[in-house]
């Protein structure tokens, strides 16, 4: 099934300029900005500027250069942050939410990217 994308959630409205953001980085196929509800003292969202509702829509149906574009804007992002840990940072945590299971709240494909301390262990085990 194909995936249906909504205009009119935030993200959508940000890239038309509707809504201001804290802009980390821009390039020609995706923005980053600051998360207006931090989880970590780095947390950046990262957004590519096309219609794709989660990781596997974006995955299936954009262009090699919107990929590649989003992966290096991702990568500099964390570099940016002094997250990277090849250039000097204590390390990131990258995280896509899609779909109810996922707790996506926002049907526009993003990527926390979240640093600055210990983020703890990823998920709680479930008995």
């Amino acid at each position: 099934m194909a995936y249906a994308y909504d205009d009119t959630n935030i993200f959508a409205r940000i890239l038309r300029g509707e809504i201001p953001n804290k802009t980390v980085l821009e390039t020609e196929h995706t923005l980053a900005f600051h998360d207006i509800g931090p989880q970590a003292p780095v947390h950046v969202l990262v957004i590519p500027k096309g219609p794709y509702v989660n990781f596997d829509h974006f995955a299936a149906e954009a262009s090699a250069e919107e990929i590649a574009d989003f992966t290096r804007a991702a990568g500099e992002v964390c570099r940016m942050m002094k997250a990277a840990p090849g250039e000097g940072g204590q390390g990131y945590r990258t995280i896509s939410n899609a779909g109810a299971h996922g707790v996506q709240e926002v049907p526009h494909y993003h990527l926390h990217v979240l640093g600055g301390r210990v983020l703890g262990s990823m998920l709680k085990r479930a008995d």
